[in-house]
Order: C-alpha cells, then sequence, then structure tokens
C-alpha cells in the first residue's frame, strides 16, 4: 500500500515546538509519519518521539518511514483521546512538545477503497479505524432519522441545504439502500438547486465531511485530547494544533482561551470559586497560516490554520 503524506507548515510547527535535542515529543496524530520525522530529527540521537494514531494502515506505512530512527520513535495504535494514559504507558511524562495534525492525511483521501472522497465509487465507509467494528457512513445515512441527519449535516457540515439533503436520502433509502460515495453524491446533488451547485467547491463536501465527523467522533475526541494536554506537558513545553475547518478551531481557540485564563466563575463574583488555574499561555492570538508558496504546491494546505500555547 503506497499513503503519500506531506506535512502541512512543517517549517511553522518546527519553529513554534523547538525545545531542542534530547527531549520527548509526542505526535498525537501520526497520519503518514511526515511531522513525526521532523520531530524526530528535532529530538537527535538522545530524544524520543510517541507517535498515536487510530488508523493503523497509516501506523504501517509511517513505520516505514520511520524505521530509521529505530526505537527512538514509538508508534501506537490509539486514540489520541488517550493520550494521557498512552503517554504514562510508554515513558512520556512529562512531554516537551505535542503536535495534533488534524483532519483526514492525504493517503486516507487518496484510498478511495476508505469511502471518504466524494470523487469515486467505494463503499461509503469513512472510519479512520476500520478494525474498531462501530457504524459507517452508510449506516448512518441508511438508518438514522431524518431529524438526526439535519442535525449532524447542519452542525457539523455547516451546510445551508442540510434539512433539503437530509429529505432527499430518506426518499433515496426508501428505493433502495445508499451503499457508495457516488450514491450519496447523486443523491446530495440532487437535493442542491442547481444555481448553488454551481458555486463553490463540489455540492458534497460539506455533506461527507459532516458524516466522517459523526462517525469518527472527531469533535468528541478533539475535546477530551485538549483536556489531557496540561496533564502530560512539561513545564514550558509547548502544544501546536493545526486544524482544517472552523469547527475544529473554534474549538481549539476556546480551549485555549479557557485554559489561560483559569477561573471560569461568572464576572459578577468578587472572587474565584471555582479555584482554577492557568494552565498555558497562548501564543498565537491570531492563527497562523501557510504561505503562497506552500498553497500553491500543496492545495490542501490552503484551510490550515495554526494554533500554540506554552505550558505554565
Amino acid at each position: 500500500m503506497t499513503y503519500g503524506h506531506r506535512p502541512v507548515m512543517l517549517e511553522e510547527v518546527q519553529r513554534v515546538i523547538d525545545a531542542g535535542p534530547g527531549v520527548l515529543y509526542i505526535d498525537a496524530t501520526v497520519g503518514g509519519g511526515g511531522h513525526t520525522e521532523r520531530l524526530a530529527e528535532m529530538a537527535g540521537p538522545r530524544g524520543r518521539v510517541l507517535g498515536l494514531d487510530r488508523d493503523p494502515e497509516a501506523l504501517k506505512a509511517a513505520g516505514l518511514r520511520l524505521a530509521r530512527f529505530g526505537d527512538r520513535v514509538k508508534l501506537v495504535h490509539a486514540r489520541f483521546s488517550e493520550l494521557e494514559r498512552v503517554a504514562r504507558a510508554s515513558g512520556f511524562l512529562p512531554a516537551h512538545g505535542i503536535l495534533f495534525d488534524l483532519g483526514l492525511s492525504s493517503g486516507q483521501v487518496d484510498m478511495e477503497e476508505r469511502g471518504f472522497s466524494y470523487h469515486g465509487s467505494a463503499p461509503l465507509d469513512m472510519r479512520m479505524d476500520q478494525t474498531s467494528g462501530g457504524p459507517t457512513a452508510a449506516d448512518l445515512v441508511n438508518g438514522l432519522p431524518k431529524e438526526e441527519l439535519v442535525r449532524i449535516i447542519r452542525d457539523y457540515g455547516e451546510e445551508r441545504w442540510a434539512s433539503r439533503i437530509a429529505s432527499f436520502i430518506v426518499q433515496a433509502r426508501r428505493r433502495s439502500r445508499i451503499e457508495t460515495a457516488a450514491d450519496l453524491v447523486e443523491v446530495v446533488k440532487a437535493a442542491i438547486p442547481a444555481g448553488a451547485r454551481r458555486r463553490g467547491p463540489h455540492p458534497a463536501r460539506r455533506t461527507f465531511q459532516a458524516l466522517r465527523i459523526a462517525v469518527n467522533d472527531e469533535l468528541g475526541e478533539l475535546e477530551r485530547a485538549l483536556d489531557q494536554v496540561p496533564a502530560v506537558l512539561a513545564a514550558g513545553g509547548r502544544m501546536v494544533v493545526i486544524s482544517y475547518h472552523s469547527l475544529e478551531d473554534r474549538l481549539v481557540k476556546r480551549f485555549l482561551r479557557d485554559a489561560e485564563r483559569g477561573c471560569r466563575c461568572p464576572p459578577d463574583f468578587p472572587e474565584c470559586r471555582c479555584g482554577r488555574r492557568p494552565t498555558l499561555k497562548v501564543l498565537t492570538r491570531r492563527p497562523l497560516r501557510p504561505g503562497a508558496r506552500e498553497v500553491a504546491d500543496n492545495p490542501r494546505s490552503r484551510s490550515a490554520r495554526l494554533r500554540a500555547a506554552q505550558r505554565l
């Protein structure tokens, strides 16, 4: 299997997270191993890198790419919501840097049989870990009530035609089960008025994004993982998060704001009663974006936003 991977904002990641040689880094989203490789180079012969990924195919490909580092790189099949448990079990507490590169890797998109892409006719799967069981995108599309489909497509895809798309899905599945990516694309195209289809990105992009997020509980996973960061980072250590759509970025921004503020008492309280203290210092008041040259070389980087913080 080939698993191409072009790490996004690689130089920016190094500039922000670099703690020098001989330290411990965690790549919570290994993907094809591009960022992990750079972290291992930064850590040097006396440092180590822990890599997590829920996709066993990605880990296989990353293992080949990273073989030259030997036992200096440890790869673990795990969700990033298991960050603290895996870091503790692997001897990576505390770590000097943690990276989250969210969303799909190029390898997952390019492998048509995974069902992530709306350019193909593969089974409608979309599970990042196909070994774990759990519902596929086809299961959701064919089994959920219309109201739940509306919520998923509207909230996770930010799709203005969510209600209409859900109605067309329900009508289509009464005739026959929606099994493939091509089946769903046909339904979505029929649901969106012609004038709207001619503007902007592929008409099914938002619906596919929404289903992928729902199938993999991506926002829940991210929220649980971020909550563990202060317990895993060493004092002065840095976290970097690269997100690719507004739902992820808003969640990260809110987490960083709350972690920096500490106290969550209502503003009219005369004194803090919650007992929370600041744990992080935000390093990016505005997210960093990829440069024009990187976007030209790798169009998939266009939507990337990088946010970073340092452990107090």
